[in-house]
């Protein structure tokens, strides 16, 4: 397995393990306060329809000239990539709340029971919640199985080693019975968006024509110079955030 494959596979895995964790938070809110077959039945809906979008719009995205392909694909990455990163960032260094899943495990909660409940039968609050959950959050998943996979026509290994993930998640979920409040989500979104904006902007340049020096071998490089310079960025606003408070204090 090349060194690009490799960095596909796990950012693809640790991409969907995070939109795994507040998918299965949702159901799990729901679930328990609610009803289990319901609330299942919808997670069930969601993730057919995902499994066929992936289905339909993975080999529309292959047949595109690869040169094309990688330019759309490393400015989609990019974008995104920098979003997710720039909110990482500023969590980092404090300047923007981190999130919290037990929390969001709460409001869910909170917002189920506040709904009545049959005493039995089809419960369609569950089943919309949990469907609307896996659906947004899954949607996320798809576009970077898609991305990722179509850009190097590995289109099945991202999707494999998204399913994996999604798999380890809900199995740590159904096993502890509660949300994933110990998993480091937020340090994941760090690393999730260094390798985005990584292959962002690897994939950019070289669909714009140009060739990095090693090929992929640059990618590595890539990946450790962009988190660098997160990480500098991160000491940096921490340093002026203490400054500001010590003036104020």
């Amino acid at each position: 397995m090349s060194s690009a494959q490799l960095s596909l596979v796990v950012s693809v895995f640790l991409a969907s393990a995070v939109e795994a964790v507040e998918a299965l938070t949702i159901v799990l809110a729901v679930g328990v306060t609610r009803r289990w077959s319901s609330a299942l039945l919808g997670a069930g809906v969601g993730l057919v329809a995902l499994a066929l979008l992936t289905v339909i719009l993975g080999p529309a995205l292959v047949l595109l000239p690869i040169a094309a392909l990688r330019l759309l694909v490393g400015a989609l990455l990019l974008l995104f990539g920098l979003q997710w990163l720039r909110k990482a960032i500023l969590r980092a260094a404090g300047l923007l709340a981190r999130h919290d899943e037990l929390a969001a495990f709460t409001r869910e909660s909170r917002s189920a029971e506040a709904i009545s409940l049959r005493a039995e039968g089809f419960d369609g609050y569950s089943f919309a919640v949990a469907l609307k959950g896996v659906l947004l959050e899954g949607i996320e998943v798809i576009f970077i199985v898609l991305t990722f996979g179509s850009s190097q026509h590995r289109v099945t290994l991202a999707a494999l080693s998204a399913l994996a993930s999604v798999l380890v998640v809900t199995a740590i979920g159904v096993a502890a019975r509660a949300p994933l409040a110990r998993v480091p989500e937020n340090a994941m979104k760090f690393v999730v968006g260094v390798l985005l904006t990584s292959f962002g902007t690897f994939w950019g340049v070289e669909g714009a024509g140009a060739s990095w020096p090693g090929g992929e071998g640059a990618l590595p490089v890539l990946v450790l110079a962009i988190g660098s310079c997160s990480l500098a960025l991160v000491g940096e606003l921490r340093h002026r955030s203490a400054r500001i408070a010590a003036r104020v204090a």
